[in-house]
């Protein structure tokens, strides 16, 4: 009885202590001042390759150093640095088994300005038959993994063309693929000859760390996207023509920030805690693809997105939402941290907005990974969702400051690793 007793008082005093750190550390102040600078005109709505959003890259990054957090291992940078590939064809020949190929026949997926292969390049043969997905076939191959020719079965002259789509936006690799539409199921000779114009768009995500006690090796992500849609003075109101994206998403990128402050300070996880603010989530998720390209999925144990949880939710203050709820058991897992507390993590009740599908949490789902985005904004009815009028004004501080603060006691059981949730099957996923 005396060691229940007093294993009973232990533990009253661990909460007590998580209480009091967190009202000093996630304060109303702190919340105001972060999403304040994050959505200010300064950033200029932080759009996708603009000066607007090197700044507020460099300003998450001097945060991250203040807190004392760590550039993940191998780095000695906050910024996780990439480029997007977009190459400009210009002009592309060959013969395949001594017979001439038109250019309409190849499409070389390639980050080299001039492609050369033979048969004796080296590289893989696939093919696409007659009857198969063909966009889901050739989407095996454009991560460029692998040197690979993929034969294209001519019953898809007519939508053969649209794989050049595959060039749209590419990570750089030293690997080419090429598609060549075509009767023939073998190469016994082949030479392609395919010039492209090479544009590199530099991007950066900014990833900071706190090593695991005892399980350094697992991790729990927390992020959110630091991007908007910068100006558009086509469509001002007010005569306002800045994007702040205050809600969208300076409040999930703050939450995650202030989430590293306080673990940092708090000096209590067993498992390797990642912070990530990721890049280009507005115009195609990039930053979250290139970062989990950095990470074994199963390593990674839980990801909280945090998105626009700068507003109350349909059921008020003291509550949020939880995308793809039903696809791991983490919201339950999450919950059960919260007993005692009057904070509710609910479904979401939108699913016919596929928002589990809208946010850098898929990328991540789709791999396996329990990876959900936590979020309060009424999307049916928002009046300020990817409109100038999303700035500071519109955030509602204090209940946003309890959301972090519930968010924190929700991870404990996870970032102990005392809990693990159930991983998404990534077969369900579309």
């Amino acid at each position: 009885m005396k060691k229940f007793f007093v294993s009973f008082c232990l533990l009253g005093l661990i909460v007590t202590a998580e209480a009091q750190d967190l009202q000093t550390i996630i304060t109303d102040a702190e919340v105001q001042r972060v999403v304040g600078t994050l959505a200010s005109d300064e950033m200029e709505g932080r759009r996708t390759f603009t000066k607007g959003i090197d700044k507020a890259a460099a300003f998450i990054a001097a945060e991250f150093k203040s807190y004392g957090i760590q550039p993940l291992k191998g780095s000695n940078q906050y910024l996780q640095s990439f480029a997007m590939i977009r190459p400009k064809f210009i002009s592309a020949s060959g013969m395949l088994n001594e017979s001439a190929l038109d250019t309409k026949q190849i499409i070389a997926v390639t980050c080299s300005k001039a492609l050369q292969l033979t048969e004796k390049s080296g590289y893989e043969v696939a093919t696409i038959a007659k009857g198969a997905n063909l966009f889901g076939e050739a989407r095996k191959y454009s991560g460029l993994t692998k040197n690979t020719i993929v034969l294209v079965d001519t019953s898809f002259t007519s939508s053969f063309g649209r794989l050049a789509q595959l060039k749209g936006n590419m990570f750089y690799s030293d690997k080419s693929v090429v598609f060549i539409l075509t009767a023939e199921i073998a190469i016994k000779s082949i030479t392609i000859d395919a010039k492209h114009d090479i544009q590199e768009m530099p991007l950066a995500n900014v990833v900071g760390m706190i090593p695991g006690k005892t399980l350094p090796n697992e991790y729990v992500i927390f992020s959110g996207h630091y991007d908007h849609l910068g100006i558009n003075s086509r469509n001002m109101v007010n005569n306002d023509s800045i994007y702040n994206g205050a809600n969208d998403d300076a409040a999930g990128t703050t939450a995650m920030m202030l989430l590293a402050k306080y673990y940092a300070a708090t000096k209590n996880n067993d498992r390797t805690l990642i912070f990530a603010a990721f890049t280009a989530e507005e115009v195609g998720g990039f930053g979250a693809q290139y970062f989990s390209k950095q990470f074994n999925p199963l390593d990674v144990k839980a990801m909280f997105n945090i998105e626009m949880i700068g507003s109350e939710s349909k059921w008020g203050k003291n509550s949020a939402f939880i995308t793809g709820y039903e696809k791991t058991d983490m919201g339950k897992l999450l919950q059960g941290n919260l007993t005692g507390t009057n904070f509710t993590f609910y479904p979401d009740p939108y699913t016919s907005q596929n928002l589990f599908y809208r946010s850098d949490n898929a990328t991540l789902a789709r791999l396996g990974v329990p990876a959900h985005t936590i979020s309060t904004t009424k999307i049916d009815v928002d009046p300020y969702y990817h409109k100038a009028s999303d700035e500071l004004s519109t955030i509602d501080i204090p209940n946003m400051t309890q959301i972090i603060r519930s968010i924190a006691l929700s991870a404990r059981g996870i970032i102990s690793g005392k809990e693990t949730p159930t991983r998404v099957d990534a077969s369900s996923l579309r």
